[in-house]
């Protein structure tokens, strides 16, 4: 998947948007060919110099909006780890603009007391806010800024926002990529593909069953952008 993504990049400005930590996920891809959107994009970064992407001069921090609330995500995070020590299987995870309480390895049957536990400790934090993804709580700041509007960024900083020979693609599994496919939806521009082995209810316009789909799709886009210059 590596070189895939590698030679994908080579061929088109292509980013890596995540609900993780913006560094966490470099040191699992190691592209420095990238755009790397973390913490739900409130911290998105550009390539490296030398890329094809990045114009010369250009800063390599390109976006964190939510730098203003970095302290009181380090608090919460301390309080968090603190208080689900009792609950086994919890893991607190620091994604530097936003929180992952995770309830993957948890017994079923404590998942809504662990829930009841974080929203009692978020009362005190009215700045943040709490949803919900893949066996996952996810604490933010309750500014206006998620997948999608990192999207709408990234379009913008790259110059595409307004071309209508560039088509953006978005692929993800999880409910937080929706505000991403959604962007997309509304532009009527591009289209977001839904990786999922079950149908559900998505504002992506198709679906991929498995990563090893989604390295065939990527592999046969690279083929057409070299056939379509030979």
């Amino acid at each position: 998947m590596r070189r895939t993504v590698r030679k994908l990049a080579q061929c088109f400005p292509t980013a890596i948007v995540s609900g993780r930590c913006r560094d966490k996920v470099f040191n699992f891809v190691k592209l420095t060919e990238l755009y790397y959107a973390g913490s739900h994009g409130m911290d998105i970064k550009g390539p490296e110099k030398g890329s094809k992407y990045r114009k010369d001069g250009e800063e390599s921090v390109l976006c964190q909006p939510a730098s203003e609330f970095l302290p009181m995500i380090d608090e919460v995070y301390k309080i968090l780890v603190e208080k689900t020590k009792s609950t086994p299987g919890a893991k607190v995870e620091n994604n530097k603009f936003c929180l992952s309480v995770h309830f993957r390895c948890v017994e079923e049957n404590q998942w809504s007391e662990l829930a009841k536990l974080v929203k009692s400790v978020l009362h005190e934090y009215p700045e943040l806010k709490l949803t919900q993804g893949r066996k996952v709580l996810e604490i933010r700041p309750t500014i206006k800024w998620d997948k999608g509007k990192a999207l709408e960024f990234l379009l913008e900083s790259l110059g595409f926002a307004n071309c209508s020979d560039v088509f953006p693609v978005y692929i993800g599994d999880d409910r937080t990529d929706e505000d991403a496919f959604k962007i997309l939806r509304e532009r009527g521009h591009g289209f977001g593909i839904l990786v999922s082995k079950f149908p559900k209810d998505t504002n992506a316009s198709y679906s991929l069953q498995e990563p090893d789909e989604v390295m065939d799709f990527l592999q046969r886009l690279v083929r057409w952008k070299g056939n379509k210059y030979q």
